[in-house]
């Protein structure tokens, strides 16, 4: 369960930050800096992550927005970033996240971009510096604090915050004289109405989002009900049961299934938006889930021919966007670390955010800056500025939440019972316990 989450974990990062790890051809020795050090001084940090240096010809957004901000890091503080990156050839059949442990445990880089469940392990191991006294780390929104606290220390911090929502066809949602969903309940009945006019499947699914719907309606309450910390402390200590948490999002799930909203068996299957895209966008599917991004993507659902809306998943308290991120930590022993912590609160200082934010059209993870969104994101964007969402990755929490809650999802689509999941959710609790 574990290895299966880092591997669903690393299907995270790569949808986050718009680029896929693809150094195949390439012996991480043979990574080289492109940047040249013109300080003279012999500065450098070192940073692993899943990409390399670009060319400076290349074109990828993420990869300029990235860049320009190292780059100015660079001469701002005449420190050289070298880069170390991740090949799939070098490690075989490790995975990002199973080669980020092991060099973060033997202290081989100075800073490193990490996923979620990887920030969680490192941090209750004490191997990630305690960024809470940075300067940036004063402007940071309380969703990025939250998520990459453990023990009580800020262990790492993202360059932007990733909302996942629900992806809707407002056109057919007017043409059946459906208001946009706010509860479960709700939610259904667009479904049943969508069904009995001609939709036969309303939900387009894929394996790996599903589990925002869980997300939406467990933790609804717990990020929104202001006993937070509390909540989180009594499932930590097993004084609360996760099961209960979860049961609502299973059953909500297994009733779609049984009602043939969503096809359980395509899901399994399918890959995110390469599965349930072409439908989506043909008009035929009214609703998929994805990430902030894709709203932004030409490649993915930039480009409708229909007016698209994305909103919060269904829950409780009305619309609830679903928010993780990964995270740039750095080594408790690194050989650099007081250049790595310049490095870093340069990265994210508010001007720098502000250029990469703009850069590559996200959310933030200060306060203190806003980009324009586009008028499709406009309804996700409005309640994570009112400071209504949920966590989908918590390194405060024990039992890591996306990947393992994404895994449970599975067997229900594979034909486990409700009950078998909240078996399978008492079983990571306890184990948790025994840690």
């Amino acid at each position: 369960m574990k290895k299966g989450s880092r591997q669903i974990a690393s299907i995270l990062m790569a949808g986050i930050i718009t680029f896929t790890i693809t150094a195949c051809g390439r012996k991480e020795d043979s990574v080289q800096n492109l940047a040249e050090d013109s300080t003279g001084n012999g500065k450098t940090v070192t940073f692993f992550s899943p990409m390399e240096k670009s060319d400076p010809n290349a074109e990828n957004i993420a990869r300029t927005a990235h860049e320009l901000t190292v780059s100015a890091a660079e001469k701002a503080l005449g420190v050289s970033v070298e880069y170390r990156t991740y090949t799939a050839e070098t490690y075989q059949d490790k995975t990002y996240d199973d080669v980020a442990l092991d060099r973060v445990r033997s202290n081989m880089d100075d800073l490193y971009l990490l996923n979620p469940d990887t920030i969680q392990i490192l941090g209750a191991e004490g191997h990630l510096a305690d960024l809470s006294s940075l300067e940036s780390a004063k402007n940071l929104r309380e969703v990025v604090k939250i998520a990459n606290t453990v023990n009580g220390r800020l262990v790492a911090i993202p360059q932007e915050v990733v909302a996942h929502g629900l992806f809707v066809n407002k056109d057919l949602f007017d043409e059946y004289n459906l208001e946009l969903p706010d509860t479960p309940e709700e939610f259904l009945e667009c479904c049943r109405v969508f069904q009995e006019n001609g939709i036969e499947t309303p939900v387009g699914a894929n394996r790996w989002w599903l589990e925002t719907f869980v997300l939406a309606q467990g933790y609804a309450e717990l990020y929104n009900g202001g006993n937070t910390e509390a909540e989180i402390a009594a499932l930590n200590s097993g004084e609360a049961k996760l099961r209960d948490y979860m049961r609502p999002g299973f059953e909500f799930l297994q009733e779609m299934i049984d009602k043939g909203y969503i096809d359980a068996r395509k899901a399994y299957m399918s890959e995110a938006i390469e599965g349930e895209g072409p439908d989506f966008l043909a008009g035929k599917t009214p609703i998929v889930m994805a990430y902030w991004g894709a709203a932004n993507s030409e490649t993915s659902y930039g480009k409708t021919d229909f007016n698209m809306q994305v909103i919060g998943f269904p829950s409780s308290l009305g619309q609830m966007p679903v928010v993780s991120n990964t995270g740039y930590g750095i080594g408790a022993n690194a050989e650099h670390l007081e250049d790595a912590k310049a490095v870093l609160d340069f990265l994210l200082s508010d001007e720098m955010l502000q250029l990469y934010s703009e850069t590559n059209k996200v959310i933030s993870p200060s306060k203190n800056v806003e980009v324009d969104c586009t008028d499709s994101l406009k309804p996700l964007n409005d309640r994570i500025n009112q400071g209504i969402y949920v966590l989908g990755s918590n390194a405060g929490m024990k039992v890591e939440q996306w990947g393992n809650i994404c895994l449970v999802v599975r067997e229900l689509l594979n034909g486990a019972s409700v009950e078998e999941c909240m078996e399978e959710f008492d079983r990571l609790q306890e184990e948790s316990l025994g840690e």
